[in-house]
């Protein structure tokens, strides 16, 4: 009975700490890609509208870490993110806009979960690779 027990115990406790294992990777794979989105638009060079007024990138990215970090405990996955703190003013409601250095004026949800899914799609390859 006993050793019944402490295998259940041992049992209870390995997943405890897969568990806490995954959600630390979890965790890490969230901040990476935020990162990556953030270091994406400071590096972008485009315009960035809020409630009609021009933005240059440098501005844009400490917006969004402002708000990210304001609604940093219900920002789970990184469309979390993009919702939250990079798509729409809150006071207006209106959607925060990106002018490229091509031109391209649209919604900055849409740049950047096409920016998000580009870097997904290299992360693949990445993991890809190195198991070839």
């Amino acid at each position: 009975m006993i050793k019944k027990l402490s295998i259940i115990g041992l049992c209870l406790l390995l997943a405890y700490t897969v568990q806490a294992d995954s959600k630390a990777a979890d965790s890490a794979d969230l901040a990476a890609t935020i990162d990556y989105l953030l270091a994406f638009v400071a590096e972008s060079d485009c315009t960035f509208f809020r409630n009609d007024r021009a933005h240059t990138a440098e501005e844009a990215v400490n917006h969004m870490q402002r708000k990210y970090d304001h609604f940093k405990n219900k920002i789970k996955t990184p469309e979390d993110f993009i919702r939250l703190a990079a798509t729409k003013s809150l006071l207006s409601g209106k959607p925060y806009m990106v002018k490229t250095k091509a031109g391209r004026l649209l919604k900055s949800e849409t740049w950047l979960l096409e920016a998000l899914e580009t870097y997904r799609q290299e992360q693949r390859g990445k993991t890809g690779d190195a198991h070839d």
